[in-house]
């Protein structure tokens, strides 16, 4: 019979690519790894991996068995947590992602909230962009993730916990005035400065500025400029400098708006932002955790109204 520690080392070579990577990742040496992959081949009869000098690939049927295995991870991470979980709210281990343009600023509100009301919680951090921690969650590699909705996949339910309206970031000797709100036409696309390619912040930002020129809104000329930053603190430094302006999310504003050289811009309605939300399987048996994670959350922004509407 194959076994879970085999689908467990098959799926970590999916992922990596590479016995050594894999093992590491597996806290195994690759000998140990290699053998139970090969164990796994002659248990189903088939071949799952090419190996190469350096590298290794998975046959066809190799990557449909690797897409299988994680199914069945998932669920068995699943099984462990209702037995586990079912006696109190947030005990025990529990993997979150967080997207880059959230992580820095909400996560300094919560995590003292979190151990102060739930100090038998273990919690587990990645910060990473949309399409990877989205990946991680249907697998089972993570719990839940703190994202912008929707995500967009069937397999994943999510619990709406605030708006995040954008402002306008420009350099503090800009003549417009923070207490007057801008209407969109009054935004310079060519002088907008986005974070790189992946992060879900840049692709809402596009977003809208395709949605006001399709409302026939002139907004300057065409191109946006990216620098490849990776980071709103960055982006915000470029500002600073006098090299464009940027849509930031207000609960990144309030932390760098410590930056005398900037100043933020109120958008006339209807005001541009995002949705944010924890992200899980709808399989998970934790939702009572998810719901319970989201009320510290809510806590921890000052008690914002939640969105009203769910997504799948």
């Amino acid at each position: 019979m194959i076994s879970l520690r085999q689908l467990r080392y098959l799926s970590a070579l999916a992922r990596h690519g590479h016995f050594g990577r894999a093992a590491d990742a597996c806290s195994v040496t690759q000998p140990a790894l290699s053998m139970q992959i090969a164990e796994l081949e002659r248990t189903l009869g088939i071949k799952v991996v090419e190996r190469r000098p350096g590298e290794v690939f998975l046959t066809d049927i190799g990557r449909e068995i690797a897409r299988r295995a994680e199914e069945v991870l998932a669920a068995t991470r699943d099984l462990v947590d209702f037995a586990r979980h079912r006696a109190k709210p947030l005990t025990g281990r529990l993997s979150l992602g967080v997207i880059p343009s959230l992580a820095p600023y909400l996560l300094p509100k919560v995590l003292p909230l979190l151990l102060q009301h739930f100090p038998e919680l273990r919690l587990e951090l990645r910060e990473s962009q949309t399409r990877p921690l989205v990946a991680d969650v249907v697998s089972g590699v993570l719990d839940a993730a703190l994202l912008a909705l929707p995500v967009g996949h069937s397999d994943l339910d999510a619990i709406p916990l605030f708006d995040d309206p954008f402002l306008l970031a420009v350099p503090a000797d800009d003549p417009r005035a923070e207490t007057t709100p801008i209407g969109v036409e009054e935004i310079d696309q060519s002088r907008l400065i986005l974070l790189e390619d992946g992060h879900c912040l840049r692709d809402q930002a596009l977003a809208f500025c395709a949605t006001a020129r399709n409302r026939g809104i002139q907004m300057g000329s065409a191109g946006t400029a990216s620098f490849g930053a990776s980071s709103l603190t960055t982006v915000i430094q470029m500002v600073a400098g006098g090299y464009g302006i940027t849509l930031i999310p207000q609960i990144a504003a309030e932390v760098e708006r410590r930056d005398s050289r900037v100043k933020f811009l109120r958008l006339r309605r209807p005001q541009p932002g995002r949705s944010v939300g924890l992200v899980f399987r709808k399989t998970s048996p934790r939702r009572g955790d998810f719901e319970a994670f989201g009320e510290v959350v809510k806590q921890g922004i000052g008690g914002a109204a939640p969105i009203e509407s769910a997504v799948a």
